[in-house]
């Protein structure tokens, strides 16, 4: 996929800021005061200026003035007439490296009180010299979304009706949410989970004109999911989410019913309730829960792996603050671990650079990597931390930062209430943007996700244990900046010559496990269900195939060589990967990779069959095997699978004759067919679940039947 990378303009050198208090006549919201200006303006004058309101801020956008260094937004508290309530302050700097179209410059003003009236002035500096201030802009700000005469619009969060003092409580938040739920048919609220300390983590699932009903219904519609507060002391993105709440709950404008009739959107407000309760990064144990998602020791993050496996959103938001004075406004990282798809990783530069960096430089906020500025040591590759952990699991997604102070660009936040209000209303505006993106791009997304799938299933290369893909420092930077660390992965960390199974003994897959809450965990077992990995019984111990959807995770968690792995499993390698001639007959485990069978393969009962790659020349039949695994190969004859007892995946085959699945009852395990080409009839009865395709389909030239007539 090419990644569309807007032409970025660098300036100059930014200095400290110059605070100064000018007054000057005022003039309508967004319009220049010709009336009021001098017949010529003033050397250097700033001119052009607008002011757009928005929800919690205000766009301010000027004609640059030729050499200059940066520029000063000023704004003044006014009363109707537009006289001033109070003093004029400098509340933002423009810099030169803020945005990627520098020749249009624009500034996200934020932290005052919505529905409170203000003017604004900007003017430009050369280094630190001031030039005058352009011809004031009055107007009024947007008030708290929602109208307070309509019931459901009318809810207030803590931190609204507080005016950003409180931040809301866990119990403010429970009803709240079940207000929401009981005023509006277009969400319901699902419990997924409990924390340690026994608090519910709820899910808020949206549509139109009501929600899917059920898990499997929200997958079908292509959902999207926003994380908003894993670290308990971050609760900037938590408070945008509930006012996201209200709007998506009550919204009757076209956008907002428009989004809802295409798709699902899924908010968790708060997975570390906790943590959120006691102010602490951390959970009740204090384990950080972004350092879990892969290992899910913890029972929040268990919650939300489940979450993930079972209604599958195909693009997320995580949502974070960021301990930097100095850096962008809302900085964004991709999944870059090495084991994600590349088209996983390409789309969701896609999303960050091709639309919120574009859509934060018409609206004035200033987005950048993850480490724009004195955070190289930020944002690297364990796939433990969300971004990764779902880019693993194929899913388009970014990382969310707010700057935690307004540091240089921002110096009127040694208030607090404004810093919150800024925070919040940056994030309300990042997730607005996602679910504009999600709409926009869905078709793209889906191509993504299903080509991603269909290349882990099939991918027999490399497998990196730690290790990123580089970002660039877009826009361009700033002197003296540094972008995030390359985090290239070290030659120990790399297994080239990567196996095709993992197999498990008895113990290290249901064992005993002392790594959770109170010295409890989860079993290997339990775990890896969590995660809706297939996992074949076998007479000799439980083998765990890597030709499956999530192959670049597996070994992270089962190999010895992994950073943070749960057990030292055993690697098994293919036992075939050159010509046969003549029928095959599998018994105990086989696994083929490249290679050829020019004859029929039969599998036995309670065999295992993995074949990646391959080419068989016949047909293919397997009846009361363990487990079946088919991906990226070339059948040249009819498949038959019936009676399987543990898994069945057909994953980017194409096979030259009628495919049925029959009677395989695989327990908790959904057969899956996905991104296959059959030439002939596809037809599946009485399998105990029904298969699945994970929204991957297939083509089939012949008629489709039973279970698999969606497929």
């Amino acid at each position: 996929m090419r990644i569309r990378r807007p032409t970025v303009v660098v300036l100059s050198t930014l200095l400290a800021a110059t605070l100064g208090t000018v007054t000057a006549p005022s003039t309508a919201l967004g319009q220049p005061a010709s009336a009021l200006q001098t017949a010529v303006a003033e050397p250097n004058q700033v001119s052009g200026l607008t002011v757009t309101q928005a929800d919690g801020y205000a766009t301010l956008a000027w004609t640059p003035v030729e050499g200059a260094t940066d520029y000063q937004i000023e704004r003044t508290p006014v009363d109707a007439g537009n006289v001033a309530t109070g003093p004029a302050v400098v509340v933002g700097v423009w810099r030169p490296n803020r945005q990627i179209n520098n020749e249009s410059p624009t500034f996200a003003d934020a932290g005052f009180s919505p529905g409170d009236r203000f003017q604004w002035r900007v003017r430009a500096r050369f280094d630190t010299t001031a030039q005058p201030y352009s011809t004031p802009v009055s107007g009024t700000t947007l008030s708290p979304w929602g109208d307070p005469n309509v019931p459901g619009e009318s809810l207030r969060t803590q931190w609204e009706t507080t005016k950003a003092a409180q931040y809301t409580s866990d119990v403010e938040e429970y009803a709240y949410t079940a207000e929401v739920d009981r005023l509006s048919e277009r969400v319901r609220v699902v419990e997924i989970g409990r924390t340690v300390l026994n608090r519910p983590i709820n899910m808020l699932v949206f549509g139109y004109p009501t929600p899917p009903t059920t898990a499997q219904a929200v997958a079908a519609t292509s959902p999207l999911a926003i994380n908003c507060n894993v670290h308990g002391n971050e609760p900037g993105d938590r408070e945008a989410c509930l006012v996201l709440a209200r709007k998506l709950a009550f919204g009757k404008d076209a956008k907002t019913v428009d989004l809802l009739s295409h798709t699902t959107v899924l908010i968790v407000p708060t997975i570390n309730g906790d943590g959120r309760a006691a102010n602490t990064r951390g959970n009740s144990t204090g384990q950080d829960l972004n350092r879990d998602y892969s290992l899910i020791r913890q029972p929040e993050t268990a919650a939300y792996v489940r979450m993930l496996r079972d209604y599958r959103p195909v693009a997320g938001y995580d949502g974070h603050e960021y301990g930097n004075s100095t850096a962008g406004d809302l900085p964004m990282l991709p999944p870059r671990h090495q084991n994600v798809a590349k088209q996983i990783f390409d789309e969701s530069m896609d999303m960050i650079e091709g639309h919120m960096y574009v859509q934060g430089a018409k609206d004035g906020w200033w987005a950048c990597p993850y480490g724009c500025e004195g955070g190289s040591g930020v944002g690297l590759s364990e796939e433990t931390i969300l971004r990764n952990t779902l880019g693993l699991k194929n899913t388009v997604n970014s990382l969310l930062e707010l700057r935690s102070s307004g540091g240089q660009t921002r110096p009127d936040e040694g208030n607090s209430a404004n810093n919150r209000r800024r925070k919040t209303y940056s994030a309300f505006w990042t997730f607005s943007q996602f679910l504009d993106y999600h709409r926009a791009s869905l078709p793209a997304i889906k191509q993504a996700r299903s080509e991603a799938i269909e290349f882990q299933a099939s991918n027999t290369g490399r497998l990196v244990f730690r290790g990123s893909r580089p970002i660039p420092l877009h826009p361009a930077p700033h002197p003296g900046e540094a972008g995030p660390r390359d985090d290239l992965p070290e030659p120990e960390m790399i297994l080239d010559n990567a196996p095709c199974a993992y197999k498990l003994t008895e113990e290290q897959y249901n064992g005993a496990r002392t790594d959770g809450p109170g010295g409890v965990g989860a079993t290997v077992a339990q775990r890896i269900a969590a995660h809706g990995w297939k996992v074949v019984k076998a007479a000799d111990g439980y083998y765990v195939p890597l030709a499956q959807p999530e192959r670049g995770l597996i070994p992270l968690l089962l190999d010895a060589q992994g950073a943070e792995e749960w057990v030292d499993g055993q690697r098994v390698y293919p036992t075939s990967t050159g010509r046969h001639n003549g029928p095959l007959s599998v018994s105990g485990f086989t696994c083929i990779s490249g290679g050829t069978v020019n004859g029929p393969v039969t599998v036995r009962p309670g065999a295992v069959f993995i074949a990646t790659g391959t080419t068989i020349s016949g047909p293919v039949s397997a009846t009361g095997a363990a487990g079946f695994f088919l991906a990226n190969s070339t059948v040249r004859g009819p498949v038959q699978i019936s009676g399987t007892t543990n898994a069945v995946s057909l994953v980017d085959n194409r096979i030259s004759g009628p495919v049925a699945l029959s009677v395989n009852n695989t327990g908790s395990d959904v057969p899956l067919l996905a991104g296959n080409a059959v030439s002939g009839p596809l037809s599946c009865s009485l399998n105990s679940p029904a298969p699945t395709n994970l929204g991957v389909p297939n083509q089939v030239n012949g008629p489709r039947a039973g279970q698999c007539a969606a497929l």
